[in-house]
């Protein structure tokens, strides 16, 4: 089932609404309009993902491939207890610092890319090793986002660490974590038939920069690695 106007109407009023009896009174609206498309989309991403790395795991299913709608409370009990955003989010093992693949939406926004919520520091550590080394990960990573689709994720230090690299290399070098992000203009393309294939072949186009985010991560000390 591909998703609607619905979908986001839904999203919208369950978090205007924050009530678990009027969610569990809407459950099958949510599977229908939400759970549904999310599952059809990984499904139909996951021949892409096996062609990136066969080891990234594709399950349709809320609490893997695809995000909780609700939250943590005991996290921040003066939040609301539903989002009115969804995600899914691909990678090899949950929990081990890893990359993934990732797509959202909510009312406000349509948007997917490649990278971390939150970098490991480690991770980070050796990333910035092989940029400064010109490792041949990093050289076609540049290349690949390069590509006017995505962005960086602009969380840079206040004060470069590294004011001799050429300005390219700080734009990474400076980061505190390391997400490459496309922003799509508009809602429209989530109710597409094309959104899949759309997403799927920007996914391929930044498989470089997947594959030096993996070698930094194999690189970095896993022993001081939080999971």
């Amino acid at each position: 089932m591909p998703f609607s106007e619905d979908t986001l109407d839904f999203l919208a009023l369950n978090r205007v609404m924050n009530s678990r009896e009027w969610f569990r009174e809407h459950r099958a609206e949510y599977e229908k309009l939400v759970v549904e498309p999310l599952a059809e989309l990984v499904e139909d991403l996951a021949p892409a993902m096996a062609e990136i790395d066969p080891a990234i795991v594709c399950l349709p299913r809320v609490g893997k491939s695809i995000s909780r709608i609700w939250r943590d409370t005991r996290r921040g009990r003066e939040l609301p207890i539903y989002r009115d955003v969804m995600w899914i989010t691909l990678l090899r093992e949950k929990y081990a610092g890893l990359p993934s693949y990732w797509f959202e939406f909510s009312p406000r926004a349509l948007r997917w890319g490649c990278g971390w919520y939150q970098t490991p520091p480690e991770v980070m550590g050796a990333a910035r090793e092989l940029i400064l080394s010109g490792d041949q990960h990093w050289l076609r990573a540049r290349e690949a986002a390069g590509n006017r689709r995505f962005v960086l994720e602009n969380e840079l230090y206040k004060r470069t660490r590294h004011p001799y690299s050429p300005a390219e290399e700080r734009m990474w070098l400076d980061q505190k974590s390391l997400c490459l992000t496309h922003n799509e203009e508009g809602i429209s393309l989530l109710y597409s038939p094309e959104l899949a294939e759309r997403v799927a072949e920007d996914f391929r186009a930044v498989a470089p920069v997947y594959d030096f985010f993996m070698r930094a991560w194999e690189r970095a000390p896993k022993e001081t690695m939080r999971r």
